[in-house]
């Protein structure tokens, strides 16, 4: 697999793993979802509208997102995403594995 290849993959279970946690505490539209990532990363990290809705789809079309149409607080209508059962169970176990996979990155960057 071409290195481009992983990097992609591995920054797409990274993009799940932060949607998933950040509607797990509410229903957000896709702005609402990109903002709160930023902002609860004290601006470290910014999620571009190109990678985000393909992956809201995704999670959607998986079962683990549903998405339905309101009002936003400006008054326009946009597609606020919720978690699934399905989607709180994946997020125990993507958050389970993501702390596996960083304690044992920790224990290796110690011995450098």
């Amino acid at each position: 697999m071409p290195a481009s290849n992983k990097r992609a993959s591995v920054l797409q279970g990274t993009l799940d793993l932060l949607v998933l946690s950040t509607l797990s505490r509410g229903a957000l539209h896709g702005f609402g979802i990109a903002q709160r990532i930023q902002d609860d990363s004290d601006e470290l990290l910014r999620v571009e509208e190109g990678s985000l809705y393909p992956a809201l789809h995704r999670l959607e079309q998986t079962g683990l997102l549903k998405g339905e149409w309101r009002e936003t607080e400006n008054g326009r209508r946009a597609r606020y995403y919720s978690l699934t059962a399905r989607g709180r169970r994946q997020l125990a176990t993507e958050l389970e594995t993501w702390k596996r996979v960083s304690q044992g990155v920790a224990r290796v960057l110690k011995l450098a």
